[in-house]
C-alpha cells in the first residue's frame, strides 16, 4: 500500500480528487449511491452524482455529503465529467442506447474512467466501438457474464489468467475480472490474482463498492492498475472482517477503521 494516496498537512478538498458517479433513471440509483459513497469514504476529495433530471430528487434526498448534478443530454455530462480526475458510470445506468451515449461522452471527458455493469453490457454487439473511444486510463470491472459479452472470443471457464490479459491488451483497459479470486490485467502485462477476499461479499451491491473503492483511488491520482489491486484488497479485506450477515451498505461504513489501520502501518 506504499502508492496509497494519503493527504498531506496542506491538502484540501480540490487538491484530493474529484469524482464524478454516473447515475441511471430514478427506478435505479440505489446501485450508483453505493459507488458514490464508496469513493468518498476511501478519500476522494469531491464526490458528485451525476443524474438525469428525472432522478435527482430521488438522488438529492438521500445524500448529504455527495454532491448531485443534473445533466440533460451528452454535452452537458461531457463537460461535467471534464471536471473530474475520474468518472464512473455503469451501476444501475440501464440497459438503454443513452448508456452507450453517456458512456462514450465520459471516455471523451474524464481524465480517467471506470465502467461496470451496463456501461459494458450495452456493447456486447459492438465491443470494439468502446475500445475505441478510451483515450485516458480506464478500469473495467465485469463479472464473467459482463466479461463473455464483450469479450466473446476470450472464454473464461478455461484459462482466466490468459483470457483476461489477452482482454486488456485487446481493449486498451484495465480490468477487474471479478470472481471467488478476482484478476487484474493490466496493458502492460502486469496481472496480479486476489485471493484476500470472503464468500460473504457475494450480496447486491458489493460489485458497486468496489468499484466506487477503485473510483475514488483514481480521482485521487493512483495508477489504474494500482487503483484496482487495492480497490480488490480492501473490499476483500472488508468482507472478511464483517462476514456473515454483511449488506453492501456495510462496506463504505466499516472503510474508516480499515483506513486508519493502514495510516498507522504506513512507512
Amino acid at each position: 500500500m506504499n502508492s496509497w494516496p494519503w493527504p498531506d498537512r496542506d491538502s484540501h478538498k480540490h487538491v484530493r480528487g474529484h469524482l464524478g458517479c454516473v447515475s441511471g433513471p430514478a427506478s435505479s440509483t440505489g446501485a450508483v449511491r453505493l459507488s458514490a459513497r464508496a469513493g468518498l469514504r476511501v478519500g476522494a476529495g469531491l464526490v458528485t452524482l451525476f443524474s438525469p433530471p428525472g432522478a435527482v430528487l430521488v438522488n438529492a434526498s438521500h445524500e448529504t455529503a455527495v454532491m448531485v448534478k443534473s445533466f440533460s443530454d451528452v454535452e452537458s455530462l461531457k463537460a461535467l465529467a471534464c471536471r473530474t480526475q475520474c468518472t464512473l458510470i455503469g451501476p444501475g445506468a440501464g440497459l438503454t442506447r443513452d448508456t452507450i451515449d453517456n458512456t462514450l461522452a465520459v471516455l471523451e471527458g474524464a481524465a480517467s474512467a471506470v465502467l461496470d455493469a451496463d456501461a459494458l453490457t450495452m456493447f456486447k454487439e459492438q465491443p470494439q466501438r468502446l475500445f475505441s473511444a478510451i483515450k485516458g486510463p480506464a478500469l473495467f470491472t465485469p463479472h464473467e457474464g459482463e466479461f463473455r459479452r464483450i469479450f466473446p472470443d476470450l472464454p473464461v471457464s478455461g484459462d482466466r489468467v490468459d483470457a483476461v490479459s489477452k482482454a486488456s491488451k485487446q481493449s486498451g483497459a484495465v480490468i477487474i475480472l471479478k470472481g471467488a479470486s478476482s484478476l487484474v490485467a493490466s496493458p502492460d502485462g502486469r496481472l496480479v490474482e486476489n485471493t484476500h477476499a470472503s464468500p460473504f461479499l457475494a450480496t447486491a451491491g458489493s460489485g458497486d463498492v468496489l468499484a466506487g473503492i477503485a473510483g475514488g483511488l483514481m480521482a485521487q491520482g493512483m495508477d489504474a492498475f494500482d487503483a484496482a489491486c487495492a480497490a480488490c484488497w480492501v473490499h476483500g479485506e472488508l468482507g472478511l472482517r464483517l462476514g456473515p450477515g454483511l449488506i453492501a451498505e456495510d462496506l463504505p461504513e466499516a472503510l474508516p477503521a480499515l483506513l486508519h489501520e493502514l495510516y498507522a502501518a504506513r512507512t
